[in-house]
């Protein structure tokens, strides 16, 4: 036992000590990283190469030869020597994104009450700043709001009623309407894809049948598929008179697609539960719903974070083909207004393009970092 504890006394006495000089520091890292072998040394001169040559021209298209205000085309139609684009136009025209910024935000959304979504995004911001705090109090509460109260108020906030007026959902769209289904697909696939998932692992046949059945069909079938059938098959099975609004398809599609790639991450992650887990938890005399909840589920989610987040991502990026039964989502509003003859230049598309997939990037990118900021912040081992 003294020569263990002498051990771990000498390892922690090597672990303070600073690192020797010339094995630390930027010219290290470099050394190591970029310049460790001819051939890192060819592939980092090369990359830095592409870099000089890519770099300043974009930085002159994005922001120097730019055109940022304007109020039509002919602001974007500046002709420039020596311009990147082959037809002698200018840089990007930020000037349409401007003119265009609030169809981009909430679509065809009434301008004097355009303060409505803003409130509830605010309300939604307030309310998911501390649920994404590990350390904040009263999750519970948190997550009844979050999820169970803000849905119902911004229902009536959107459309409208007790006062307000009605507005209807096609004229929902942008930004707006990428967030409202990212949202409620992310909100309902994952506790249904966690069903799913313990549904196809159990024991009784017939839950495990319509489990299999209801993931396999949906992931053997592509999105566009399953939002074309819910918005034009599904009211032909419906009652004379009965409909569904559009959004609310979209909604459903979106959600049960989701549900089933996350019923199979979720069956990942419980397939990789030691068996010993299981067993223990059996030892305490723990029921089957009391082991899953405590025990089981939490460690499978904690072993699938990056596949859940993974999916999560697909989810707000998918939402894009919303299109296809008549909606508009940030893609599909930028992609609508291109088609102004007001703002008809060659660079009006690809300065459309790249503002959403800017704005699609920075969504994803948060919740990438927020996904590896929680796998920190979970991880148990004892790693040095």
């Amino acid at each position: 036992m003294a020569t263990t504890s002498s051990t771990f006394v000498r390892q922690d006495m090597l672990a303070q000590q600073p690192a020797p000089l010339g094995v630390s520091g930027p010219s290290h890292w470099f050394r190591t990283k970029l310049f460790a072998t001819p051939k890192d040394t060819v592939l980092t001169i090369l990359a830095l190469a592409l870099l000089v040559y890519v770099i300043p021209g974009m930085i002159n298209w994005l922001f120097i030869d730019a055109v940022w205000t304007g109020s039509d085309r002919t602001a974007c139609a500046t002709v420039i020597q020596g311009g990147i684009l082959p037809d002698g136009q200018s840089g990007a025209c930020w000037a349409f994104v401007e003119a265009k910024f609030q169809q981009f935000m909430f679509g065809r959304y009434p301008a004097d009450e355009r303060w409505r979504p803003i409130l509830v995004a605010v309300l939604f911001v307030i309310l998911l700043i501390p649920m994404l705090i590990p350390k904040a109090p009263h999750k519970g509460w948190n997550a009844l709001a979050l999820f169970i109260i803000l849905p119902f108020i911004s229902f009536f906030l959107l459309i409208g009623g007790f006062g307000l007026p009605h507005v209807e959902t096609q004229l929902w769209g942008g930004l707006m309407v990428t967030l409202i289904l990212s949202f409620f697909g992310i909100t309902v696939s994952l506790p249904l894809g966690i069903i799913l998932a313990l549904g196809r692992r159990s024991q009784m046949p017939v839950i495990k049948t319509l489990c299999v059945v209801f993931i396999e069909i949906i992931r053997g079938i592509p999105l566009v598929t399953v939002l074309f059938m819910a918005s034009v098959m599904l009211p032909l099975f419906l009652p004379d008179g009965w409909t569904f609004d559009k959004l609310l398809r979209a909604l459903i599609g979106v959600s049960i697609f989701a549900s089933a790639y996350m019923a199979e991450v979720i069956r990942g992650g419980l397939q990789a539960i030691p068996k010993g887990q299981f067993e223990g938890a059996d030892s305490l005399g723990l029921t089957y719903w009391q082991k899953t909840r405590l025990i089981i589920l939490p460690q499978a989610i904690k072993l699938v974070i990056p596949s859940i987040v993974n999916t999560f991502i697909g989810l707000f990026k998918d939402t894009s083909l919303v299109s296809i039964i008549g909606m508009f989502d940030l893609l599909g509003i930028v992609t609508l207004n291109q088609s102004d003859a007001n703002w008809s230049t060659p660079v009006t598309p690809v300065t459309g393009y790249i503002f959403a997939g800017f704005i699609f990037w920075l969504f994803c990118f948060g919740m990438s970092r927020y996904s590896a900021f929680m796998e920190r912040h979970l991880d148990t081992s004892h790693r040095h």
